[in-house]
């Protein structure tokens, strides 16, 4: 994507030093970090157009999921998440040949949080194996390969930049569907996370089921969230308008949270996430809204006094609801890989 900057951050053992080459030199140990995504909502469910879904998203700085890899004389798979990430790495290898390899978790994004941990994990993964090994990238084949990105590119998108994404849907072709638009957030903004630590969203097979047993979006809803996300949501980012930017998320917020309503009993999954996010909106936060199938709920503060000011103005609130409100801030680089040099000394 010309003029978006580099894919990730490069970095060798000894710094900050980017390969230039044409084909990356083999490795002893790769190291990838990569950060939650907010998942702001879904442009069109109702796709009488030829195309579904279609997202917008953005890159937190925290919380992150890092892994390693290196060869191993047995395979070996450490730290958390360890189910998912084996299953993960034994995919990769079986596809590209390889292996066997030590593979450890050290950090993981909270599953089942709305916060993408699924695909973050999967596309670290296969960048590490494929860095380890001098692979080319490819982004949109692991996701496939590895069951990624079946209604969502902005994981892809946002492992990929970093940012504010945009995705255009799935449509008849196969694979993930294409980034459209991506957009630096503002340094200055900070954005605060309601976790309800007790509820999960949908995910697997109690997700496919509410997917396939909602009705379809009427047009005029599409048609409404389409028409705030390209005309005032992306507008007000690239205008650092936090207002009129909130304005336009929180009614996409609530377009789609009506139509998922039925599948996870109201505008929100957890009535204590709504509850703080009220609370959030009344002391000044824009935008408020949860992402994807929650319980993780958010709230945009122009900068980080108006953040904390309105944390500590719930935060009591909060915790005797058993929430945990923190403040983030807006990622706009794409995932970090760190390498250590087989010919180092």
């Amino acid at each position: 994507m010309p003029g978006w900057g580099a894919p990730w951050i490069m970095r060798h053992a000894d710094g900050n030093v980017p390969y230039r080459g044409a084909r990356p030199p083999m490795t002893d140990r790769v190291r990838v970090r990569c950060t939650a995504r907010l998942h702001l909502g879904f442009l069109d469910l109702n796709g009488s157009l030829g195309r579904r879904f279609g997202s917008i998203g953005l890159a937190l700085d925290q919380p992150a999921t890092s892994v390693s890899i290196s060869r191993a004389a047995r395979p070996a798979v450490s730290g958390m998440e360890t189910e998912r990430a084996a299953r993960h790495l034994a995919t990769l290898e079986a596809t590209h040949g390889v292996g066997p390899h030590a593979l450890a978790v050290a950090e993981a994004i909270p599953p089942h949080s709305g916060l993408g941990s699924g695909t973050q994990l999967a596309l670290a993964i296969a960048a590490a194996l494929r860095r380890l090994h001098g692979l080319a990238s490819d982004l949109e084949g692991d996701a496939m390969l590895l069951d990624r990105g079946a209604r969502s590119g902005i994981g892809i998108g946002l492992f990929q930049h970093g940012g504010l994404v945009v995705d255009g849907g799935r449509g008849a072709p196969a694979g993930p569907p294409p980034i459209l638009a991506r957009l630096a957030v503002p340094a200055a903004w900070r954005i605060l996370l309601v976790l309800d630590r007790a509820a999960h969203g949908l995910s697997g097979q109690r997700e496919r089921d509410a997917f396939a047993n909602l009705p379809p979006m009427t047009d005029e809803a599409a048609g409404r969230v389409c028409r705030l996300v390209l005309m005032s949501a992306l507008p007000a980012l690239a205008e650092t308008d936090i207002a009129a930017f909130g304005a336009a998320i929180a009614e996409v917020q609530t377009i789609v949270g009506d139509h998922f309503a039925p599948a996870q009993g109201g505008r929100f999954t957890s009535g204590r996430v709504a509850g703080a996010l009220t609370a959030l909106a009344a002391a000044g936060a824009h935008g408020v809204g949860q992402s994807s199938w929650g319980p993780t709920g958010f709230a945009f503060a122009a900068d980080e006094a108006a953040a904390l000011r309105m944390q500590a103005a719930i935060v009591d609130r909060a915790a005797a609801a058993g929430l945990d409100i923190i403040i983030r801030r807006a990622l706009n680089r794409g995932a970090e890989v760190t390498v250590e040099p087989a010919d180092r000394d």
